[in-house]
C-alpha cells in the first residue's frame, strides 16, 4: 500500500449542488495505516471509489464538529459494520465527539440489535474507542505520531489542525481556520500541507446562492482563510507541497483553477495543488500523482 493523500471532499460548508463536489473529508495512507481525516457527506462512498474495503477501518480523526466535518461519522462506521468490520476503530476527536457517536448508535438502537441477533455480529459499540483530544499529544501507533495545534475558527473553539508523522514523512491538515500565524510552525518541514482556501470574488455569489446574506459573509470572513493567505503558511513553513481544499466556493462556474492558482502565487512559489474530489498525492517526496491537479 503506497504511502498516499486521497482528497475524498474538496468543498467547504455543508450544502450540496448538482454536479458539485462533496463536503470534507480525506484518506491518509500512511506506514501502513488507514486514516480517514473528517468525515463530512460523500466520504463513504469516497472510500470505496479509492479502493478501501470498508472491513478494514482503522483510524479516524475529526477535526471539528461542524457538520461539514462530522456528518457522515456515524453512517460511515455503520455501514463499514454491515460490510463485515469486525475488529477495532480508533476514533479521535475534540470533545463532544463521543457523545454524538452515542447518540447516534441509541437512534439506531432497532436497527443494530436486530442485526447482532439476527445476523450474529459483533456489537458495533464495543468496536469504536473514543479518544477526545485537545492541543499536542493526540496518539502515537506503531510509529504513526499524531499531534494537534488549536487552530482560529470562531465560533467554534475546538478546532485542530492535525500533524501526522511516519519515518520521517509528515503531512498536516490545517482543519478550518482563519489566517493562523502559529500554524506555519506547526507545520514546519512537511511533506504536504492541506490547507483550507477562500477566494473574495466568490463570497458575494455563495452567500446569495445559499440565503444567509451578511450573517454568512461575517462568518466566512471571521473564519476562513484566503488563498493567499494558506501561501503565505505555506511558505513561512517551508513545506514540500501545498494542497489547496476545503475550497470557498468550490461550485462557482465563473472561478476555476486558474483563479485559485493566480490567489496563491501571489505568497507561494512552491509546488501547488488544488484540490479536486478523488485526487490522489503521493508521498515520496510529495509527488503529484492520479487525478491531481497541479501547477
Amino acid at each position: 500500500m503506497p504511502d498516499q493523500l486521497v482528497i475524498l471532499g474538496s468543498k467547504g460548508g455543508p450544502a450540496l449542488r448538482p454536479g458539485g463536489p462533496w463536503p470534507s473529508s480525506s484518506l491518509l495512507q500512511i506506514g501502513g495505516r488507514t486514516v480517514v481525516v473528517d468525515c463530512g457527506l460523500g466520504v463513504t462512498r469516497g472510500l470505496v471509489d479509492a479502493g478501501i474495503s470498508l472491513k478494514w477501518l482503522d483510524l479516524i480523526f475529526i477535526t471539528h464538529l461542524h457538520s461539514d466535518h462530522l456528518l457522515e461519522l456515524g453512517p460511515l462506521l455503520h455501514t463499514a459494520w454491515t460490510a463485515g468490520l469486525a475488529t477495532p476503530v480508533g476514533l479521535f476527536g475534540p470533545p463532544g465527539t463521543g457523545h454524538y457517536w452515542r447518540r447516534f448508535c441509541q437512534a439506531m438502537e432497532f436497527d443494530i440489535e436486530i442485526r447482532i441477533v439476527d445476523e450474529g455480529r459483533p456489537d458495533i459499540r464495543d468496536l469504536v474507542s473514543i479518544v477526545e483530544f485537545g492541543e499536542g499529544h493526540v496518539v502515537e501507533r506503531g510509529g504513526l505520531e499524531v499531534s494537534a495545534l488549536r487552530v482560529d475558527h470562531p465560533p467554534v473553539t475546538d478546532c485542530f489542525a492535525l500533524r501526522f508523522e511516519h519515518a520521517g514523512r509528515s503531512v498536516v491538515f490545517s482543519a478550518d481556520t482563519a489566517f493562523y500565524p502559529p500554524l506555519a510552525d506547526f507545520a514546519r518541514g512537511a511533506d504536504i500541507l492541506v490547507h483550507e482556501a477562500m477566494l473574495e470574488q466568490g463570497i458575494e455569489r455563495l452567500v446569495a446562492r445559499t440565503g444567509n446574506g451578511a450573517r454568512l459573509k461575517d462568518h466566512l470572513l471571521a473564519s476562513h482563510s484566503f488563498a493567499e493567505e494558506a501561501g503565505r503558511i505555506a511558505s513561512d513553513a517551508g513545506v514540500t507541497r501545498l494542497v489547496l481544499n476545503h475550497l470557498i466556493p468550490a461550485d462557482d462556474p465563473e472561478i476555476g483553477e486558474a483563479e485559485w492558482i493566480a490567489a496563491v502565487r501571489k505568497t507561494w512559489a512552491g509546488d501547488l495543488t488544488i484540490a479536486r474530489d478523488g485526487l490522489v498525492v503521493e508521498l515520496s517526496s510529495a509527488k503529484a500523482a492520479q487525478g491531481e491537479e497541479t501547477a
